[in-house]
């Protein structure tokens, strides 16, 4: 279960999760009910009655011996040994079958307005989370290989090359035009889902956790949360800024091998100018993870990048807090941000990725289960 306050129950195959409002529980009851004809969820056991509390008790699906280990965990598994590869291979595919059949089952295109809110819509209306983190206050960005610090606004005046392709890394400006895009009565296809396709939300045999934002959902932003899951936050940027949500989250929380880096950084202030040079190394379990997600979701006239974009920016933008980025990996985020918005970058490559170096080649065999 992901991290909106999880509580363990007394009993061996139940949990309970406290919501913060009896809206918020009425609300959650109601997309799990949406969805458990369709998808492998857990049970729903009841709403405990305790004064000034709202819970909800669904199966422990851990403790009954139904699932064993998250997506997160069996992507570690398979950074670490081959032979976790096909498990993984297996996983990724029923996911995304489950992302996929909305649209054909449950499938209307309505405006996002209709869509549940809180990962879209509210982030992005003015006054939300993008404007306090990002349009308030002009960010101090040191730059990697350099003595040199911009703001966010400075930064927006530059050139910039980043591995061979022009960009621009205005942030104010992407967050105007993805609130276009983004508008309330803007029309998307949709389907019923769970809303929030994320490592810690997945288990394994199949099951889906957490149902916060389940209910009616666009398709594309399904598809930008898990690919963007898989390539930055679940690797990197959780395990990284937001350690204690990864260790409580996860079965193993086993030690990241996603390590994006920028190799080389020259500015030349006289023509405003940055040339940049980076890699996004992962481990092999998240490479065929990425590839698997990749080929699911927008393979075979699926997804388009187009369609993407908006969706990507928040995901990008909208997690962990700008300001508490190192300025390496501030820049790196503000990267693969232009590249999103890029009307010529390809998806494929946008989700490219380069072998990990092991810098423990003992940790393979260090308190690491065998694969089922």
């Amino acid at each position: 279960m992901s991290a909106s306050g999880r509580l363990r129950a007394s009993t061996a195959v139940a949990f309970h999760k406290e919501v913060a409002t009896r809206e918020a529980a009425e609300a959650e009851v109601q997309g799990w009910s949406q969805l458990v004809s369709r998808i492998r969820v857990p049970a729903l056991r009841g709403r405990p009655a305790l004064p000034g509390r709202h819970l909800l008790a669904y199966e422990d699906v851990f403790a009954s011996g139904r699932c064993e280990l998250l997506l997160g965990d069996v992507i570690a598994l398979a950074d670490r040994d081959p032979s976790a590869l096909p498990r993984l291979a297996r996983l990724v595919d029923g996911v995304c079958h489950n992302l996929r059949a909305p649209a054909d089952e449950t499938g209307k295109v309505v405006p996002l307005a209709r869509c549940v809110p809180d990962l879209y819509l509210d982030r992005i209306r003015p006054g939300g989370r993008l404007d306090r983190w990002y349009l308030r206050r002009d960010l101090p960005i040191t730059l990697p290989h350099s003595d040199v610090t911009l703001t966010a606004q400075e930064l927006a005046g530059y050139t910039v090359t980043a591995n061979g392709r022009p960009l621009t890394l205005n942030v104010a400006a992407t967050i105007d035009s993805v609130r276009h895009t983004l508008s309330p009565d803007r029309r998307w296809p949709t389907g019923l889902t769970q809303g929030d396709p994320t490592e810690p939300n997945i288990a394994d045999p199949l099951c889906w956790l957490d149902f916060e934002f389940a209910g009616r959902n666009t398709i594309a932003g399904e598809a930008a949360n898990l690919l963007w899951y898989l390539m930055a936050l679940g690797g990197w940027l959780v395990p990284r800024y937001q350690p204690d949500v990864y260790a409580r989250t996860l079965r193993l929380a086993l030690p990241s091998h996603t390590r994006p880096r920028i190799d080389h950084l020259e500015l030349d202030a006289t023509t405003g100018h940055i040339d940049i040079h980076y890699t996004w190394n992962t481990g092999p379990g998240r490479h065929a993870a990425i590839a698997g997600a990749l080929h699911g979701l927008c393979g075979h006239g699926g997804i388009g990048m187009d369609e993407l974009r908006a969706f990507f920016a928040l995901r990008i933008l909208g997690v962990i807090p700008a300001a508490r980025l190192t300025g390496h990996d501030l820049l790196l985020v503000l990267v693969k941000l232009a590249e999103s918005q890029h009307p010529g970058t390809e998806l494929d490559v946008f989700l490219s990725t380069a072998p990990v170096l092991h810098s423990d080649p003992g940790e393979r065999s260090r308190n690491v289960p065998a694969p089922a």
